[in-house]
């Protein structure tokens, strides 16, 4: 498949919805999914990753400060949830401002709650907000991070537009993303993985039974490897590259403002 043929066969991410709610946006499905589901996201992170979702974390904070060619000042982690992006920045930055932003209350909820382990912590801030639309100056970011989030963007385009828009000239965005292998046997196994066992496993840990079906089908619907580079590039960011990790699973994607 070419990358035009990617764009076209993957470009339905948006219209991709949590809940069957007649009239409500993707927004706020998105929000009241991750509410639902905040008090057992952590633990449902580590069960699906298989205990792999710190490895590829780091891994990207690494590859980012690389490309940025120090360590940040300002970072900004669009779809927080519930933080742990953010406290690796802190062991990995100690210096750096750090500012998590987030649809959901209830996961900044427990971002927040996780916080007051640290009382003297004062550059590390938890806000609520719509990345479509963020509350937050232009030019104010050297890195911007997004963990497993822009698939649950109401319009992806936009979303990174925004993202560039609060870069510093010559910042970094650092995006990780869910995707589906390419070597057959391995998408075989994937498949099955994330569409029996994952969907079962999240309706006895969080209660919720729909938002781990729409976990699948997100990933299956989004743009990945070339198809998210090119809609980051037509967003305006240069010198976009991507690396494929186990094995095939996720995407860590660079790019220059």
């Amino acid at each position: 498949m070419n990358e035009s043929e990617e764009i076209h066969t993957r470009q339905g991410a948006e219209n991709v919805m949590p809940y069957d709610a007649a009239g409500a946006a993707k927004g706020e499905q998105v929000e009241q999914m991750f509410d639902s589901i905040a008090p057992a996201y952590d633990m449902m992170n580590a069960c699906m990753s298989l205990g792999m979702h710190t490895h590829w974390r780091n891994l990207a904070l690494r590859l980012a400060c690389r490309r940025l060619g120090r360590a940040p000042r300002a970072v900004l982690d669009v779809a927080t949830g519930t933080g742990d992006v953010v406290f690796a920045m802190r062991r990995r930055w100690p210096e750096a401002a750090l500012t998590g932003i987030d649809l959901s209350a209830g996961m900044l909820d427990i971002a927040r709650r996780k916080l007051t382990e640290f009382p003297d912590e004062k550059s590390i801030s938890f806000i609520q907000g719509d990345c479509m639309e963020m509350p937050l100056p232009a030019d104010s970011f050297d890195l911007v991070t997004v963990a497993y989030g822009v698939r649950n963007f109401a319009d992806m385009a936009r979303g990174y537009r925004e993202m560039r828009r609060v870069l510093r000239p010559g910042g970094v965005i650092c995006v990780v993303e869910l995707s589906e292998p390419t070597a057959p046997l391995a998408r075989l196994l994937y498949k099955g993985y994330t569409r029996g066992f994952i969907p079962v496993a999240g309706r006895l840990m969080s209660g919720d039974p729909r938002a781990y079906s729409y976990l699948h089908e997100s990933i299956e619907a989004a743009p990945q490897r070339e198809a998210m580079s090119s809609i980051m590039l037509q967003a305006g960011f240069s010198d976009c590259t991507w690396k494929s990790v186990f094995p095939g699973a996720v995407c860590i994607y660079l790019a220059t403002k």
